[in-house]
């Protein structure tokens, strides 16, 4: 990913466009000073060097500095090559220059204002952090106008970069509610790129204040601000993880009884021996008595003991059970580490969870020869 986001082409163009708003500007000396510790460099240090090159060759300070880094951008986000909200990693650098060289008391209007406009080409919140932890009253205020900008981008900016466990960035050393104002605002948007963000923020707050979670999104409820459809959105969002928990009152207000009457048959697998990088292919049905709305999910947890593997809880389907039928229910889940979870050999049991109810589960092993 890092040679795909930031790579010496990219550098390149950087230098030009920033060249092209400065003549003052040394292109050439930018590019190869920078592109030569690229291949040693992770992402973030590939930006904050970036950052570090631009500072190093503009020849004006000040809000000289930050209108030429301005200027430097393409007429719009479009015009630059996004094709999505977040923008183009290209321009990640640009923001952490702000956070770098623009963090001055005298100075914080113009940096917001920047950080505002920079969102637009790549999404600015790991910037902002810098800004939240050292000037939190003054960045909140700011945070407070992005939420009622024009621009989605810039509303989406006000939740993202003041949420509690921002990935990939430093903790904001607020308390972990301090933005529901701002949420309570930006949760009936009308652009989804926002309402992802408020769900996001939500569930950081779920970690550790679930039932502030609960009674925050059932005042919203009530309050009809929302389209029903985006606040379901939300709402699972906001409870992913208290739904992987198989905690009870968040399938009570996602709309699913956790004590319904559902009965699921043994797990059927084609066999228990696998190997790492082949499917895991199960099936089972259920049945109740009456029509019962299910929330399906299955958990693949590992079973040696001493060890330290997560277990990997993942969402199968949402359907409603019949009076009348069977729900035959399958999944073919590929036995592989992402980035998020590590699979390693050994022995595993393969359960489903059922309106966060767990059933008996089946027993299988996966060795480390890959297919």
């Amino acid at each position: 990913m890092k040679d795909r986001a930031l790579n010496p082409d990219r550098v390149a163009r950087i230098g030009r466009e920033m060249q092209a708003a400065c003549p003052g500007f040394d292109a050439a000396s930018f590019t190869a000073q920078v592109t030569a510790d690229l291949p040693r460099l992770e992402l973030k240090a590939r930006i904050a060097r970036t950052a570090e090159g631009i500072h190093q060759h503009l020849p004006v300070t000040g809000s000289a500095a930050l209108d030429t880094l301005l200027r430097s951008l393409p007429a719009s986000p479009e015009a630059a090559g996004a094709d999505t909200d977040f923008g183009l990693y290209i321009y990640a650098p640009h923001s952490a220059y702000v956070a770098a060289h623009h963090l001055h008391t005298d100075g914080l209007g113009r940096a917001f204002a920047a950080l505002a406009a920079l969102t637009l080409y790549f999404s600015a919140e790991d910037a902002v952090r810098t800004f939240l932890t050292t000037y939190p009253e003054q960045t909140l205020a700011a945070a407070a106008t992005w939420a009622a900008d024009s621009d989605h981008r810039v509303r989406r900016l006000a939740s993202e970069a003041l949420r509690p466990h921002l990935p990939w960035s430093v903790g904001a050393g607020l308390p972990v509610d301090t933005a529901l104002p701002l949420l309570d605002v930006l949760y009936a948007d009308s652009n989804r790129f926002v309402t992802t963000s408020v769900a996001n923020h939500l569930r950081d707050i779920a970690r550790t204040q679930p039932d502030l979670v609960l009674a925050t999104l059932t005042r919203w409820r009530t309050e009809g601000r929302a389209k029903p459809a985006e606040l379901t959105f939300i709402t699972r969002g906001a409870l992913k993880n208290r739904l992987k928990d198989g905690w009870a009152p968040a399938y009570t207000l996602t709309g699913y009884d956790p004590h319904a009457a559902v009965n699921v048959s043994p797990l059927r697998l084609p066999h228990t021996e696998f190997r790492l990088g082949e499917g895991l292919a199960f099936e089972t049905d259920l049945t109740a008595p009456a029509d019962t709305p299910v929330h399906v999910m299955y958990a693949l947890t590992r079973t040696d003991p001493d060890t330290t593997a997560k277990e990997k809880v993942a969402h199968l389907t949402r359907a409603t059970v019949k009076a009348s039928a069977p729900l035959h229910v399958s999944k073919t889940h590929l036995l592989r580490s992402t980035g998020t979870a590590a699979l390693a050999p050994g022995n595993y049991q393969l359960a489903l969870q059922v309106n966060g109810r767990r059933h008996p589960p089946a027993l299988l092993r996966i060795d480390n020869r890959r297919t």
